[in-house]
């Protein structure tokens, strides 16, 4: 049977392990991230299906099992495995995506490696995902494609399935011009995802960003604008815009462009927060804290999240407070990436490297001012942390969304707590309230930690107020039905909502 609606993204919708010689599929442990947030869309249609790819040492072995059927909370669906070799995830993964376009999309121009990109491989990838959607897909059935590693899959597909209804959204930051058109193949992708029916961005600025690159590769035809949701627009922050496109016109189609933040899972986090596994577990981290204030960062090994340089703003704050040695420790979650790529291992060694010298030259046998965690913390773990951190500092250089903002904010069920958000998170468009910083400052980082660990309780609290509105109003719900409203009535998701 063919499929209403046909996921495409590059990881398998489960965490897929061997108990007792035997694999099993089990569900994602986090209800954030994007995984369990698109599962959650085929409850809407008759029949789903997922495209995926699966390591495999040899594409061709007749044992591999290209399709299979999951049923699980969220119903039933099949998944296709595309078989990649190594020699392939490397290139169309490993370089290709992270070495090549992953630095131009965060702005990061110095750190872009074109010269061992094989293009060939990676339209190979992109074409086998637009074949395997094309197959899956039933007449007129909705293909929705996710991120910039399998930006080819629309232009491929359109040829394909030209009746499919086509939507594609971006998870990272989409560059400006002149920064976007660095890349040798721009004109091919920006066309590939003109072939879509929509294209999706977290906050106006990517979208701006988008149909300006477009303009200036293509011959796009008119652009209808729109005035950006009051909510989304506060004067100051970095990357607030005021008018955002809706659609343009390319080659005889109308392209719709949809501006809108993915957001979290309000209800879970409430009820996670509320349980007495969750008090328990910040019964003991508060007894292990003692009265010192924590301090929480939490986010990925990679140099677009800022973390060597939110180690030494509060090595800085260290050296010119000393009352407050015995009193503040700082939590850093720097979950390690993949190893084998060298900018990653490089930030990995920075960081072990300033937490050591600020334990070093601050620390004592009953204090130590940081805590460097490179493994992830489980979620059941991390949000009695959250309820108990006095300080959430997030300031990535550049950052798509960033979704721990939220979390910390639904998990603060008293109402108290300082969130610390740099203005390049695509978050901060919405989370005004917080304290917004520059982490390319050292005045402006420095600054904020200190407003936040000294800020009064009234402040705090009508901050967080705020926050919460803003996060539970604009949860991953209000993501889903903002997503779906770009189908008209006769569409099959509409139908089977």
């Amino acid at each position: 049977m063919a499929s209403d609606l046909v996921i495409v993204y590059h990881r398998q919708p489960y965490e897929e392990v061997e108990e007792n010689g035997k694999i099993v599929f089990r569900e994602n442990k986090s209800p954030n991230g994007i995984v369990p947030t698109l599962k959650g869309f085929f409850g809407r249609v008759d029949k789903g299906a997922w495209i995926a790819w699966k390591l495999a040492e040899d594409a061709a072995n007749p044992e591999f099992e290209r399709v299979i059927e999951i049923e699980d909370s969220y119903g039933k669906y099949s998944v296709t495995r595309l078989p990649l070799t190594p020699d392939q995830v490397s290139s169309f993964y490993h370089i290709t995506s992270k070495e090549a376009f992953w630095p131009i999309l965060h702005s990061f121009k110095e750190r872009y490696n074109y010269d061992p990109v094989d293009w060939p491989t990676f339209r190979e990838v992109n074409w086998a995902f637009a074949e395997a959607a094309a197959a899956e897909a039933a007449p007129g059935a909705v293909v929705w494609v996710h991120d910039y590693n399998l930006w080819l899959v629309p232009g491929y597909l359109r040829k394909l399935r030209p009746d499919v209804k086509i939507s594609f959204f971006h998870h990272t930051p989409f560059p400006a011009a002149d920064m976007f058109n660095v890349l040798p193949w721009r004109r091919e992708i920006v066309d590939s995802l003109l072939s879509c029916d929509v294209v999706g961005f977290h906050i106006p600025r990517y979208a701006v960003n988008f149909v300006h690159v477009a303009q200036s590769l293509l011959e796009v035809g008119n652009v209808v604008r729109k005035d950006v949701n009051p909510d989304f627009v506060w004067e100051g922050t970095a990357l607030s815009d005021r008018r955002v496109p809706e659609s343009v016109q390319y080659q005889g189609r109308t392209i719709r462009i949809s501006s809108a933040p993915v957001g979290i899972d309000w209800d879970f986090i409430q009820e996670r927060a509320a349980s007495e596994e969750t008090r328990e577990n910040a019964v003991a981290i508060r007894s292990e804290l003692g009265d010192c204030k924590l301090i929480l960062s939490v986010g990925r090994t990679d140099y677009t999240k800022g973390g060597v340089q939110q180690l030494e703003s509060y090595e800085r704050l260290l050296q010119a407070h000393p009352e407050m040695h015995g009193n503040v420790r700082l939590m850093h979650v720097s979950v390690g990436a993949n190893r084998s790529m060298a900018a990653y291992e490089e930030i990995q060694g920075e960081i072990e490297q300033v937490a050591g010298r600020i334990n070093g030259t601050f620390g004592s046998f009953e204090w130590q001012p940081v805590a460097l965690i490179s493994t992830a913390v489980p979620f059941r773990d991390l949000i009695a942390y959250y309820q108990l951190a006095d300080v959430c500092w997030i300031t990535p250089l550049a950052d798509g969304m960033n979704l721990v903002c939220k979390e910390y904010a639904a998990a603060r069920t008293d109402g108290d707590g300082v969130l610390v958000l740099s203005e390049f998170a695509g978050a901060s468009v919405e989370l005004s309230s917080a304290v917004i910083t520059n982490p390319f400052s050292h005045r402006s980082m420095d600054t904020a930690i200190e407003q936040a660990l000294a800020m009064p309780e009234e402040e705090r609290r009508h901050r967080m107020a705020m926050l919460r509105n803003t996060v539970q109003r604009y949860g991953i719900k209000a993501w889903a039905e903002d997503q779906m409203s770009y189908f008209s009535d006769e569409d099959v998701l509409s139908e089977a909502s």
